[in-house]
């Protein structure tokens, strides 16, 4: 069901019961009072005194034992404060299965104070179960708020109305290999910013060590992430791939020309790319710890997992803005409050998610203890701090780095505007897909056709409503 079917649905509905609250609604004046009122105490922040039960779910599972060990420390921390609040932890993981999730909106069965994706908003708006949390939300509720980056928060929000809280969130850049760079010659502290700056890296890259099996560049075009990140080439360039309302395809135009251009050129004219595209996810975070790729786009925490899993190294990596720097796709996670909360209850979640997911030097952001803990401190994420909030964010994250974060400056500075992912993106992606394979198979592609043939694809599922 589509937003715009719910928003229907709630109107029919006002429209129905109209004739039989004429009577509540007699008396104009008392009803603007008892709104005034239900503002107020909404504005008020959960007294201390109030007993109150919440469940919440995404606590970290025991085979992560340092973050199950901080959770429960911070429950109990957050008693001290609140010690009438008894959080009520869902052990989820995932903390989001898809299956699932939809059957638990389905069935009203989410937690409380309930994990998903910043792009769940619609289905969880369309399946009516979101609380509106505007009211709640303020300067004494989230004492941080006026730092939250209000790109972010818009990602939350429908017709002007809160919905939910973030937790984590990450951009799309560029990772680079710092060691590959100094190798070719080229400064590591000067990544690239532009297609035409990462064209002349990634050909000095591979002029300089193609002999050793090293790329300059790595690419998808397929399972969804050449979409995806022709997605994220575009939205660093200023483009949306949709129109505002959805229903019509806007990415053929000569950005996406230029941009896959330099990508036929880097990959038939300069040899500077791997002869086959990258076709599963995985593929150049392996490639890049193995040392064969100098760069390529990703979000911030393909970094400790390429040092985790693929033997790189902190010091070799360097993450730069998205070419363009106009706008980054953004991703991450929320909480969501469920529409049948009471107030108490939505207050009790607003005070647990500020206190450990909003708070500088609390929760998520306690970065001593999580080095104490022997977890990685340093990677830019979450990004949604901007100001004082983001000052201090920053000065403590450096204190207790356990990774170089002046390697990730060049990218933390731009601060680039994120925008979240397009409406039916998974199925965008799969169409974009086309167009990258055929870029990086064919010498002799056709861009224009390939991306006209996409369009009229991606304006047939958009139409459908898929």
């Amino acid at each position: 069901m589509s937003r715009i079917g719910y928003r229907r649905l709630v109107a029919v509905a006002l429209v129905a019961g109209i004739g039989l609250t004429g009577a509540a609604c007699s008396n104009d004046k008392n009803d603007s009072s008892s709104s005034k009122a239900d503002k107020a105490s909404a504005a008020t922040p959960l007294d201390p005194k109030t007993k109150v039960t919440i469940s919440v779910d995404c606590e970290p599972p025991t085979t992560k034992k340092a973050e199950r060990s901080e959770w429960l420390k911070d429950v109990a921390a957050f008693n001290k404060i609140y010690p009438n609040v008894t959080i009520k932890s869902i052990d989820t993981f995932p903390c989001e299965d898809t299956d699932k999730f939809t059957a638990q909106l389905q069935g009203k069965t989410e937690a409380n104070v309930f994990y998903s994706y910043v792009t769940d908003l619609n289905q969880v708006l369309d399946a009516g179960q979101a609380a509106d949390i505007t009211d709640y939300v303020n300067d004494k509720s989230v004492p941080n708020l006026k730092d939250i980056d209000p790109n972010v928060l818009a990602i939350l929000k429908d017709g002007g109305k809160l919905y939910g809280l973030p937790t984590t969130n990450y951009s799309m850049g560029l990772i680079y290999n710092r060691k590959i760079f100094q190798e070719a010659g080229l400064d590591p502290d000067q990544p690239p910013t532009t297609w035409d700056e990462i064209r002349q890296d990634a050909k000095t890259i591979q002029d300089k060590l193609g002999s050793k099996g090293v790329h300059g560049f790595f690419e998808y075009g397929a399972g969804n992430q050449g979409g995806w990140h022709l997605t994220s080439a575009l939205y660093g360039a200023g483009n949306d791939v949709v129109d505002a309302g959805g229903t019509k395809a806007t990415f053929n135009g000569p950005e996406a020309k230029q941009i896959l251009q330099t990508i036929h050129d880097m990959r038939w004219v300069d040899h500077s790319m791997p002869e086959s595209a990258g076709k599963a996810w995985g593929e150049s975070q392996k490639a890049m710890g193995a040392g064969q790729i100098g760069m390529y786009l990703a979000a911030p925490d393909d970094i400790t997992l390429m040092v985790q899993q693929y033997g790189a190294k902190y010091a070799d990596l360097g993450m730069a803005p998205i070419p363009g720097g106009k706008t980054s796709l953004m991703g991450g996670n929320d909480y969501f409050f469920k529409s049948s909360d009471s107030p108490d209850q939505i207050k009790a979640g607003i005070a647990w998610i500020n206190f450990e997911f909003l708070t500088n030097g609390k929760g998520q952001f306690d970065y001593a203890r999580k080095k104490a803990d022997g977890l990685p401190v340093g990677l830019p994420e979450p990004f949604f701090f901007t100001g004082q909030a983001k000052a201090t964010d920053t000065a403590d994250k450096t204190a207790n780095a356990t990774m170089p974060v002046a390697n990730f400056k060049s990218y933390v500075d731009a601060q680039v505007p994120v925008k979240a992912e397009p409406p039916n993106a998974q199925k965008l992606y799969t169409v974009l897909d086309t167009v990258m394979s055929g870029v990086l198979s064919n010498k002799n592609a056709n861009i224009g056709k390939l991306l006209s043939t996409a369009e009229g694809q991606a304006n047939q599922l958009l139409a459908a409503g898929q």
